[in-house]
């Protein structure tokens, strides 16, 4: 067998393994395996119970926002911005800001934007290597604030909106720089 094969030998079999290991981990400690399992997936399932009226309110404010067309708009006055500084070619790095507004937002939202961008462009291109940057750099703020506060009934987030967004921000902007030092 040659190394790769090894590597998919293990690959395969390393979570069939861990869980075994559990499984006897917890029989020699003689743990009631079934009824913590069941206990677990009680609290599972109350959590993404608790949660769902934040989930619905986050859908319904993407849906809201791309329905209205903000994005456009949103790309027509950052052109026009642009063009004002005297930055030359910049029409095409407008695809990038429905990215940089959507991932905020949601996870999937963010990975259908930027297969958009995929198809538009192609994924070696600039903004292809661009938005894959940007995704790794930033975070669904509003989507981890909703199910992490949400989870446990906190509502009022204090600063911490204000630090995440921040956060994604820096994480925006440092995409863009490297995006344009490493492929621009």
């Amino acid at each position: 067998m040659t190394v790769l094969e090894y590597i998919d030998l293990f690959s395969q079999w390393s979570v069939p393994l861990m869980i075994l290991t559990i499984i006897l981990w917890a029989a020699y400690k003689r743990v009631p395996m079934y009824e913590s399992f069941v206990t677990g997936a009680k609290e599972g399932f109350d959590v993404a119970v608790m949660i769902i009226p934040y989930l619905v309110a986050i859908l319904f404010a993407i849906k809201i926002f791309e329905a209205s067309g903000a994005f456009e708009d949103i790309k027509l006055a950052a052109g026009w911005a642009m063009e004002r500084v005297g930055l030359g070619d910049y029409r095409e790095s407008l695809d990038l800001i429905p990215l940089a507004l959507t991932k905020p937002l949601t996870g999937g939202g963010a990975r259908g934007v930027m297969v958009e961008i995929f198809d538009k462009h192609g994924p070696d291109s600039f903004l292809g290597k661009t938005a894959s940057i940007m995704m790794g750099s930033t975070e669904t703020t509003f989507y981890i604030l909703s199910v992490y506060y949400g989870s446990i009934q906190i509502k009022k987030i204090r600063h911490t909106l204000h630090a995440c967004l921040i956060a994604d921000a820096a994480g925006i902007a440092a995409a863009v720089v490297v995006g344009y030092l490493l492929y621009g």
